[in-house]
């Protein structure tokens, strides 16, 4: 193993099927959980990545936010940095965590926490469109008004918008997003600590109410409290066993370049830094807040050839079990959930999961390498941060 890697000693989630608990009461959790998988005390660790989007708005939070939450957990004077980036938090925790990692004299640990549901559905719509600039965000309310976007959200219009270029690019159909949310919910009903816990057919995808033109409710991933924790040291601190981060890649958009090309180069930059390629992994945990979109950045990222995805979702062959790379064996975010500042670390909570053997009735057989890919925030159609992850089972 490199000197660089880093290794995964801990992870924990929440139960993200619920949504009685309080902020605090996630993040205490998901930490202890990955502390007490990692067998370390609190106060051995040297510092704390905390990722949160949405806390000002909802949670009467507006700062301090991981100091807030987790002040009670026993974490003694251990620094905690806070994190905000919209749906990518988790995975900039996550970069954090694994530079902070390289140079410290103990364990570091990232959480990402999520408190979605308040009872308030237009305080949430607000939090999560605060994603995307504030004039931008005016503009694009204003080009959605006409009917295109009965659901109300924004960011659920661009990904219809990004649905139908699927289809006039790359020959998308609706049977085969359908086949992509029937897949994600099937992979979620084995996950038992997924938000969705009831498997789906095609015909009951396609015939669910429209969120935005060719979008369906059960295409679309929904308002989800969570939280996720993991602890890393630098590979050599580690027992063999432990599974290691080999690669970590980020890239921020700027409005200069579309966001599926964003996620290509981004992806290309990973394979450079790994030394590894797209038909390397065994499974990935794929950033889609819609089942289109998963179709989409599959073939941007080069998973699969432009017009492959779709054809091999209906098929089932990126389904647990079936011949091509599996995709979001969690669930992903249509499936597992997607509470906004916690879903990086989710991911690669599925990833440690996966490639320890230990994810029961959703295991990928004889898992070695995955990929995380975790996206958050639009600028002018460009993604505003994309953080990809390739994690090693131990020994490798």
């Amino acid at each position: 193993m490199s000197r660089h890697h880093i290794a995964i000693l801990g992870a924990g989630m929440t139960d993200m099927s619920r949504r009685d608990l309080s902020p605090e009461a996630m993040a205490d959790q998901a930490v202890h959980t990955a502390l007490d998988d990692a067998g370390i005390d609190a106060d051995r660790l040297t510092l704390v990545v905390a990722s949160n989007a949405l806390g000002g708005r909802l949670c009467d939070q507006g700062c301090i936010r991981g100091q807030s939450w987790m002040r009670k957990g026993g974490l003694g004077n251990v620094p905690v940095v806070n994190v905000d980036n919209s749906c990518a938090g988790g995975a900039s925790a996550l970069q954090l965590g694994v530079l902070a990692a390289r140079g410290a004299d103990g364990p570091v640990l990232v959480v990402g926490v999520e408190k979605m549901w308040t009872g308030d559905r237009a305080a949430t719509l607000a939090g999560i469109e605060d994603g995307l600039p504030s004039d931008y965000r005016a503009d694009m309310r204003a080009r959605f008004e006409a009917g295109e976007n009965p659901g109300g959200s924004v960011l659920m219009a661009l990904n219809n918008r990004w649905a139908k270029e699927c289809m006039t690019k790359h020959g998308a159909t609706l049977e085969q997003f359908a086949a992509a949310a029937v897949k994600a919910r099937l992979h979620a009903s084995r996950n038992p600590m997924a938000q969705v816990q009831t498997a789906v057919t095609m015909q009951e995808v396609l015939a669910a109410p429209q969120v935005s033109g060719v979008l369906t409710r059960l295409m679309c991933s929904s308002f989800t409290d969570g939280a996720a924790a993991l602890v890393l040291v630098p590979g050599s601190a580690a027992p063999a066993h432990a599974p290691r981060i080999i690669a970590s890649v980020a890239r921020s958009g700027n409005g200069e370049m579309d966001y599926h090309d964003r996620l290509a180069d981004t992806a290309a930059d990973l394979w450079e830094a790994s030394g590894l390629g797209p038909s390397d992994f065994d499974l990935v945990e794929l950033h889609d807040a819609t089942s289109p979109e998963e179709i989409y950045a599959r073939a941007s990222l080069g998973l699969f050839g432009i017009g492959e995805a779709g054809p091999a979702t209906l098929a089932g062959d990126t389904t647990i079990g079936g011949r091509r790379l599996t995709v979001n064996p969690s669930g992903g975010l249509v499936g597992r959930g997607h509470p906004l500042g916690a879903t990086g670390i989710a991911q690669v909570v599925e990833l440690a999961t996966q490639l320890r053997d230990r994810a029961g009735e959703r295991q990928v057989a004889g898992a070695r390498l995955g990929l995380a890919v975790n996206t958050g925030g639009v600028i002018e159609g460009d993604a505003a941060y994309i953080g990809m992850h390739a994690v090693a089972a131990g020994g490798r």
